[in-house]
């Protein structure tokens, strides 16, 4: 997988405020699904991934985000939401994600998440760290 994962979202009325314009939080949750169905493209579902299904139980905690709100999104607009790993490491995860209504970007956010068992950092699976360095500009540190 070469290529940002893709999610198309469409913008709902319940994630509109009074004047038919995106509520700023509603873009942490269009990024939080899109970081979960590029996982469950990659094969890894949070459900087996918590549950140690899949090894040990680990659970992915955002870090830090940092967000760029450019343009607004209104309410019927199909949006598109791109996701690439930019860097790994033994236990995080950074992420670049860019909202767009066609070429438009709307909305950016670099997301750095930790993996963590136990309240403790824990190394990401090799299989996990192995799918994700495939993308186009992820480096491992």
């Amino acid at each position: 997988m070469n290529a940002p994962h893709t999610f198309p979202i469409r913008v709902y009325f319940e994630d509109t405020d009074f004047t038919g314009i995106v509520y700023h939080a509603n873009y942490l949750r269009f990024i939080e699904r899109a970081r979960t169905e590029m996982l469950r493209d990659l094969g890894f579902h949070q459900g087996a991934i918590h549950t140690g299904e899949t090894g040990d139980a680990l659970f992915f905690v955002v870090a830090r985000m940092q967000l760029e709100f450019l343009r607004p999104a209104r309410m019927d607009d199909l949006l598109t939401v791109e996701t690439k790993p930019s860097k790994i490491s033994a236990a995080v995860i950074e992420l670049e994600q860019i909202v767009r209504r066609e070429e438009e970007i709307l909305f950016t956010a670099r997301v750095l998440i930790a993996a963590l068992a136990d309240g403790k950092p824990r190394r990401l699976p090799r299989e996990f760290r192995e799918k994700l360095e495939l993308r186009e500009g992820c480096v491992q540190s």
